[in-house]
């Protein structure tokens, strides 16, 4: 009898001790007891009535990210292409995640790609390629409102690849290589304009740098040629004065001789050749000088005796 009752004792302690369960972090449990809906456990220890309660899922808090297969999508302008997208969400609500839908995660990928076609549906082939954030965001707001009732949070929609038939790919990359051959033949001309204006302001600046060095040639040779002609003029004046003092010294020297009257007119004569200068080829001299002309050599060389 003793041994039952240990049996007993250590069936319990079983019974209890599995009852124990510790919910780990970022992980919620539904329990039901009975058959109905009881409560959610958060993390830590919690006790389950044997044969009473049940975990009815297990349910995972952390962001999850599903990544639909391509599937054939067409566009407005009867395109069809092969979108594949990628949906990041979070399970906000254990409770409604459980009992809120069947399959949840089949149900999120119907969904998803229903809501992809109805919105490419009204797009054509150039705004679906060129608006992907615009279809993320309205892909984002529908899915995230009609997966509210099932306890789940839409965080995130990307398009991960858009995929158009084979020609409208060559189509496509022909129209890109003609772009790109239009904007290398632009860059090129605007490369040759600056090009063409640049020689043309260095030949601007270089003509005008040349007429100013002419010009300041011309001022400085005009200046030496000024010079040129105040030294010469200066010259010739300083000859001039140096004869008619040579002369008047003479003409002291004479007085102080007391010369007669033919040497007087004699230096007369000798004076209006200098005068002349040796320029002039005929010396109008006056008649009552004409007598002394025979006899002016003979007192020249007497007065230097």
């Amino acid at each position: 009898m003793g041994w039952i009752i240990g049996a007993l004792i250590v069936l319990v302690l079983i019974i209890v001790i599995s009852g124990i369960i510790f919910v780990q972090q970022s992980r919620a449990y539904v329990i039901e007891r009975l058959g109905a809906f009881h409560t959610v456990w958060g993390v830590g220890p919690h006790f389950k009535v044997p044969f009473i309660d049940k975990i009815a899922r297990r349910v995972s808090l952390k962001e999850q990210v599903l990544d639909y297969p391509p599937q054939p999508v067409i566009t407005k302008d009867n395109v069809t292409m092969q979108i594949d997208t990628v949906v990041y969400f979070q399970i906000t609500d254990p409770k409604l995640y459980t009992y809120g839908v069947e399959k949840p995660m089949t149900a999120m990928e119907t969904l998803t790609a229903t809501t992809l076609r109805n919105i490419i549906g009204d797009l054509e082939l150039d705004q679906t390629l060129t608006s992907r954030d615009i279809i993320n965001t309205k892909m984002r707001a529908i899915l995230d409102e009609a997966t509210d009732p099932w306890g789940i949070k839409v965080n995130r929609v990307e398009l991960k690849n858009i995929l158009p038939p084979q020609d409208i790919q060559s189509s496509m990359e022909k129209q890109m290589k003609a772009e790109r051959d239009r904007r290398q033949a632009i860059l090129q001309a605007e490369g040759q304009k600056k090009s063409a204006i640049l020689i043309a302001e260095g030949e601007r600046e270089s003509a005008i740098l040349r007429a100013d060095a002419e010009k300041q040639a011309a001022i400085l040779k005009a200046e030496a040629e000024k010079e040129a002609a105040i030294l010469k003029a200066n010259g010739e004046a300083q000859a001039i004065r140096l004869v008619q003092q040579a002369l008047a010294d003479s003409l002291e020297m004479l007085n102080e001789k007391a010369p007669n009257e033919q040497v007087v007119k004699l230096k007369a004569i000798q004076a209006m050749e200098k005068v002349a200068d040796g320029k002039a080829t005929k010396i109008i001299i006056p008649s009552e000088m004409q007598g002394l002309v025979g006899m002016a050599n003979g007192l020249v060389e007497g007065v230097k005796e």
